[in-house]
Formats: structure tokens, sequence, C-alpha cells
């Protein structure tokens, strides 16, 4: 019997965008000259532009204005993600059985709509989700617990009866801690922390061709 709601991670747990998320993070640290420690993907993937933007000004140095981080960030990510980011193997199937089974889906991602939503749209899988949700509608991070409660409670759930998928150790971990079944979801850019990830989930997915609903 599948969960009544499943939440999903959008950048490298349902579309294979994060080689492009990195790149225009990474292009501020280096235009920056800032020095940064080998996990920084890891480190800012659960805070999403704007907490990324602070990490960089506020732990790293950076001089730029939150302003021009974002308008760089823009530049480079919103080409890939509105013509060129694909659905990771075997998502578009899994979400369709799911929605078969009346299973409600969701979105619950860092990045924000302006990516988000117009790549969902270009794969055709906007009518699959009852709620697409970025953590800037709620004002916090994927790395707070209050986060998941928050949507829980949007979305008129309780904890037991959803279950949330994600590439990031962070934010499996921070799910779990708020009472929701985990899904670990490999990507290659967590090829490093993928032993982690697998033990720290209830579940895990190398791919979601015939994957197994929870």
């Amino acid at each position: 019997m599948s969960h009544a709601v499943c939440i999903f991670d959008f950048d490298g747990t349902l579309v294979d965008s994060m080689p492009s998320w990195s790149e225009k993070m990474l292009n501020i640290l280096r235009a920056s000259g800032v020095d940064y420690p080998d996990d920084i993907i890891r480190i800012i993937t659960p805070l999403g532009d704007g907490g990324s933007a602070d990490y960089f000004r506020d732990v790293l140095g950076v001089k730029m204005s939150r302003e021009e981080m974002f308008a760089r960030m823009d530049a480079y990510a919103l080409p890939c993600y509105r013509d060129k980011i694909p659905a990771k193997a075997g998502v578009e199937a899994y979400l369709r059985r799911l929605h078969a089974e009346g299973v409600k889906l969701c979105i619950l991602t860092a990045s924000p709509h302006k990516m988000l939503d117009p790549c969902l749209a270009r794969l055709g899988l906007t009518p699959l989700f009852t709620q697409i949700c970025s953590s800037d509608d709620f004002g916090m991070p994927k790395s707070d617990p209050a986060i998941y409660l928050a949507l829980l409670d949007r979305l008129g759930v309780s904890a037991a009866d959803a279950v949330f998928f994600d590439d990031n150790l962070c934010a499996i971990e921070t799910a779990a801690k708020a009472g929701l079944c985990t899904v670990g979801v490999y990507d290659p850019t967590g090829e490093s922390f993928a032993d982690e990830l697998r033990a720290a989930a209830d579940h895990y997915l190398h791919s979601f061709e015939g994957a197994p609903l929870f």
C-alpha cells in the first residue's frame, strides 16, 4: 500500500540538474576568488538561493551583494532550466504510476519558482502535482524540520501518511527528524556521500526505473 502523499525534491531527484545548479553557484565563488570546502555543494543544496548567498557572504567572505549574486545565478541557470535540463531516467513513468494509484504528489525544493516552474512545464509534469512548493514559499530552508511540518499542514496529512524523496543527505536527515518516511535517491554528484545517504534513509533508490512504490 503506497503512502497517501509522496513529496519529491526537484534538483538531482526528479531532474538531472545538479551539474547546472552547482555551476551557477561555483561561478560566483570562482569570480570572487574565495576558498571554499570540497563539500560546498552538499552544504548549500538545502539552503536555496537566498541561504546560499548568505552563506557565501557571511561564512566564505564573498563581497558581492545578494542582488549581484542572484543576477549571476539567473543569467547562468535560467536558460538551462527553461530549455535543456531533462527528467532523470524513469521519473515520468514512476510519477504516472503513483498518480494512477491515487497518491497525491508534491514537490518541495530549495530552487525558486522561476527555475522550477518552466522546467516542469516543459517536461509536461506540472499537472501530476497537487502542490509545487519552493522553500521560498515558507521562508525557511530544507535544513529546518519546521518546513516539512508546514508542508504537511498545508497538505492536510500527518507525517505517517507521507514519504519524502531527496538526493541530499541533510534534507533526508531533516525530514526524518520531522517524522517522515524517507527515500534517498542516488545522483552522480552525490557519489561521495552515497553510502551515508543509503544509511540515513528508510529506503534507497539508485534509479526510478522499475522502482517500487512506497
